[in-house]
């Protein structure tokens, strides 16, 4: 029976990145698999060797495995989790060799001095117990520096924070390689010199060090050196945010090559007049947020999640959709804005899940009619045009270039989930764009990959290489002068290193890291904000004005790239609305096989772009159009298409952002007191008094109260 179309589409799209990696492993794959061959190859030689006897053999073989297992910890850390999979973990192949180290001996010596090796067997089986031991107080101490809350711009030295143990006693590979060293080195000596007491001197050795680990773990199991427990740290985080008092959050879980949709929002959170805060649910999560003064929290378990119900915490704004938004929609005292991480003609765009806000800020009309048009159950009252308030600072299209390069930015998208052969221009398109790019000797190009480029489709990591080596080869080929390294841009750098990137040592936990990272000292965030636009300036001039660039690290950042470039090129992604806040001029790769007319009309994005095919040839007359403005007739249509993408000038994006935050806070304030004053309990009647007497009714005997009562 087939497939419905759907699921035939399905596992299209799961199975094909597949198949190129298993007809031409990479060169990670091959290392790989050369270490593991090497490691067991070695114990096969070691195991002939112990039965033989061969002396040289065994002490050859011994040595291969104790090096290929420091490559593995140190370059290969893949092999060694292959190998617990098949239950020969580091204890497991670190006893074998050492018993094959005893056979050898054994069949080396007489029958009668067999007795003479049982002290050192008992010693080593004492010293795998150790290793079990340490490996116990070791999850023991992990857990107690398991905090239910992590924090980051946050004093929380109240909680006996420390530094974390000794990277070597938390790690079992590394520990029991280290510790076990010296017994497998002296039982080699002996089986060279048949001198046991090196054996025993090694296993001695091996032992002090083990009972050395085990005791300086126990240590921190001590009440006085343990970090606060569970309900401590709890009762500590409910009276933090007591005081704090925040207002307005933003809430990010993701995986790590997706924290860029968090950290584009940083600086318009940081902005507000309220006091903001950032919730996040995964741990690692925390040091990978960019530098900002904002108070990090986060709460990996929903019942620590839902302590923020009795905050005054009154708006999260979320900039990307998850698993676990879910759960932290079932807040009702907060108010939800899903506020995106980029608008573009994608279906990704318009996501039903959007329907689950309280409401969806967009940056222009051209949004609301999207969802409009989508029905996926957003109302338009909920939608809110509030710009994108990262775009304030991109400066305005001043002339044509003035120099002798056009600067072209090549910024494609990645491959998306749906298998879409449009959605990215990298694998059909990619290197003809690069080529036509190149042979123009006015030409400088910044290659900007999206950061999931090859995520999905193989196929797009293998042209982004190629490209990267296209763009490299062009360079060695270019003639220039190059620039002495500046000394400028190295300040710079230090500097904003210094403010930015927090020192850890080598190891360091996440208690360590709460106690690094505490409170920020007072204006380090204006301080981050004029090293970092120092740091862009001193990068832009350092660079020779003829070198082509492949922009892949944090910094400079894509608004930068925008200020240098006079073009960019791209796909239909959000990276097209941000640049026209610019006014330059831009152009959209059609790689989906439409006609230009349907490709226009499906995404409006392009109605002011030129369109280029896959075969790039149109990329000689978009320069001609870049270098000569008056040949260039889509100006007038980027205007209004920026207006109607991004909103008007004024009031400026950040101040239509603040405004919407205000008033969902606001509503966020109004439903608190209508429930506070539906569960305020009824209040309780008063005692009935008596009928009054004609003692105490007035004059008239009509129950007003007489003298009498009065007087009391």
């Amino acid at each position: 029976m087939p497939l419905p179309t759907s699921r035939r589409r399905f596992r299209a799209v799961v199975r094909r990145p597949r198949l190129p990696l298993l007809r031409a492993p990479g060169r990670p794959a091959l290392a790989t698999l050369l270490t593991a061959s090497a490691l067991a190859g070695a114990y096969a030689v070691q195991a002939v060797a112990a039965l033989a006897p061969h002396v040289p053999l065994l002490l050859a073989a011994t040595a291969l495995s104790l090096v290929v297992e420091g490559v593995l910890y140190r370059w290969q850390r893949g092999v060694p989790a292959l190998f617990a999979k098949a239950h020969a973990d580091v204890t497991v192949r670190h006893v074998l060799r050492d018993l094959l180290l005893v056979v050898g001996l054994l069949r080396l010596g007489e029958q009668h001095r067999e007795t003479q090796y049982a002290p050192l067997l008992a010693g080593l089986l004492l010293c795998y117990a150790l290793h079990c031991a340490i490996q116990a107080v070791s999850v023991l101490v992990r857990r107690t520096r398991t905090l239910p809350v992590v924090t980051r711009n946050i004093d929380a030295s109240a909680l006996r924070l420390s530094p974390a143990p000794p990277a070597l006693l938390r790690r079992p590979g590394h520990r029991l390689l280290v510790f076990g060293l010296p017994a497998t080195a002296g039982l080699t000596a002996t089986a060279v010199t048949d001198d046991a007491r090196c054996a025993a001197a090694g296993i001695v050795l091996s032992l002090a060090l083990a009972l050395g680990g085990l005791a300086v773990l126990s240590l921190r199991l001590l009440p006085g050196r343990r970090p606060a427990g569970e309900q401590e740290v709890l009762a500590w985080f409910d009276a933090w945010l007591a005081e704090y008092r925040p207002t307005v959050g933003l809430y990010f879980s993701g995986g790590p090559s997706s924290v860029y949709q968090a950290g584009m929002w940083l600086e318009p959170l940081a902005r507000l007049d309220g006091r903001p805060l950032i919730v996040l649910r995964e741990r690692y999560m925390v040091s990978r947020i960019p530098a900002t003064d904002i108070p990090v929290v986060c709460l990996p378990k929903v019942p620590t999640l839902m302590r923020l119900e009795h905050s005054t915490l009154q708006v999260l704004i979320h900039p990307s959709n998850s698993g676990k938004t879910s759960q932290v929609l079932r807040i009702p005292t907060i108010k939800h804005a899903f506020v995106n991480h980029g608008e573009s003609d994608k279906l990704s765009s318009c996501n039903p899940y959007a329907k689950a806000y309280d409401e969806v800020w967009v940056a222009g009309p051209a949004a609301r009619e999207r969802y409009a048009l989508a029905e996926v159950g957003v109302e338009d009252k909920d939608v809110v045009e509030i710009g994108r308030p990262q775009l304030d600072a991109v400066r305005p299209y001043a002339g044509p270039p003035t120099g002798t390069y056009v600067t072209v930015l090549y910024a494609p998208t990645w491959e998306g989930w749906d298998g879409n052969p449009g959605n990215t221009s990298v694998i059909a398109a990619g290197e003809n764009l690069v080529r036509a790019l190149l042979a123009d000797p006015g030409v400088r190009l910044l290659y900007k990959p999206h950061p999931l480029t090859g995520s999905v489709d193989p196929r797009a990591g293998a042209a982004d290489r190629r490209i990267r080596e296209m763009v490299r080869a062009a360079n060695r080929t270019r003639p220039g002068p190059r620039p002495a390294p500046s000394k400028e841009l190295a300040a710079r750098t230090a500097e904003l290193d210094r403010l930015t990137a927090a020192e850890f040592r080598e190891g360091a936990d996440q208690v360590e890291r709460m106690l690094v990272q505490s409170a920020p000292p007072a204006g380090r965030a204006e301080a981050v904000a004029r090293a970092t636009e120092a740091w862009e300036a001193a990068y832009w001039a350092s660079l020779p004005e003829w070198e082509h660039q492949v922009v892949v690290d944090a910094r400079p950042s894509l608004y930068s790239c925008f200020d240098v470039a006079d073009l960019l090129i791209s796909d239909v992604s959000s990276v097209i609305s941000d640049f026209l806040a610019s006014g330059k001029p831009y152009a959209v790769t059609n790689t989906g096989g439409l006609t230009e007319e349907t490709f226009r009309a499906r995404f409006p994005t392009v109605a002011a772009a030129t369109v280029l095919t896959p075969d790039a040839t149109g990329v000689p007359a978009l320069l001609e159009t870049v270098r000569h403005p008056e040949k260039d007739g889509l100006a007038e249509e980027r205007a209004e298409l920026r207006l109607r993408l991004l909103g008007p000038s004024e009031p400026s994006s950040q101040e239509r952002f603040a405004e919407a935050v205000r008033a969902l806070g606001s509503a966020a304030h109004r439903h608190r007191a209508r429930v506070t004053a539906r569960s305020a309990p009824a209040p309780v009647p008063g005692q009935r008094l008596p009928a009054p007497t004609a003692a105490l009714a007035g004059p008239a005997g009509d129950g007003t109260p007489g003298s009498a009562l009065a007087e009391r």
